[in-house]
């Protein structure tokens, strides 16, 4: 169904359970289904949020400069990409982490042409620093590269199996969408991803499908073409 997809994990979703710090049995099956996706075919570049570590909106609350969280928040990103990287070679998988910002020798400057060799090559490109600016959130960084790697898709694996009316960890009520488009999304405030991320994959025709990113084998079951998730589209 795809071949060249960019895969958008949450920080708390690298964090385990408890959200916090870095869970190791996460961050292999994490790796797992990478691997698995790489050597069946699949193209695919990551982009983590850093909520696990520092997420800068709320420590702007908490008494810290929007400006210099949000750049905390994109080094917590490089952290975690660093992470996820490092189990992706321990399964015999090339992985380079790019940065927005100049990081060398810590991990590579982004350039949109090294980050498609990778995946080329059959390696894996984990995209951190978000966009490079403040203000900006991750789910936008990830948009963007998916824009600039011409991906097929862009994947957010997230800890429900889809979107819904409603947070169906609050409403039991709550109904799933098989698919949507990006105005009911916009129009209805589903907190899928934020505005900039959706205008930009709408400008681009660029679907993103909501999935459970935990679920046994989901990765490659929905790069197979099953239906797995909520997808989002024009």
């Amino acid at each position: 169904m795809y071949k060249r997809v960019l895969l958008k994990l949450s920080g708390e979703s690298l964090g385990g359970p408890s959200g916090k710090g870095l869970d190791e049995s996460r961050i292999a099956a994490y790796a797992d289904q990478i691997v698995k996706a790489v050597k069946a075919g699949y193209q695919v570049a990551v982009v983590n949020g850093g909520g696990n570590i520092f997420r800068g909106l709320q420590g702007s609350g908490k008494g810290f400069d929007r400006v210099d969280g949000d750049k905390m928040g994109m080094l917590a990103t490089v952290i975690n990409s660093m992470a996820l990287a490092q189990f992706v070679r321990e399964r015999g998988v090339k992985a380079e982490v790019f940065t927005a910002t100049p990081m060398e020798p810590i991990a590579r400057y982004y350039v949109r042409d090294a980050a498609v060799k990778v995946l080329e090559e059959g390696g894996v490109a984990f995209i951190a620093g978000g966009t490079g600016n403040p203000f900006f959130t991750t789910d936008s960084g990830a948009a963007l590269r998916a824009l600039e790697l011409k991906a097929d898709a862009l994947l957010k694996g997230t800890r429900v199996d889809g979107v819904y009316t409603a947070d169906p960890e609050k409403d039991p009520t709550a109904v799933k969408y098989d698919s949507l488009t990006f105005d009911k999304a916009l129009a209805d405030h589903l907190k899928v991803m934020d505005a900039t991320a959706f205008a930009l994959c709408e400008q681009g025709d660029i679907p993103i499908v909501v999935f459970d990113i935990d679920a046994p084998g989901a990765l490659q079951s929905l790069l197979e073409g099953k239906k797995i998730g909520t997808i989002v589209h024009k």
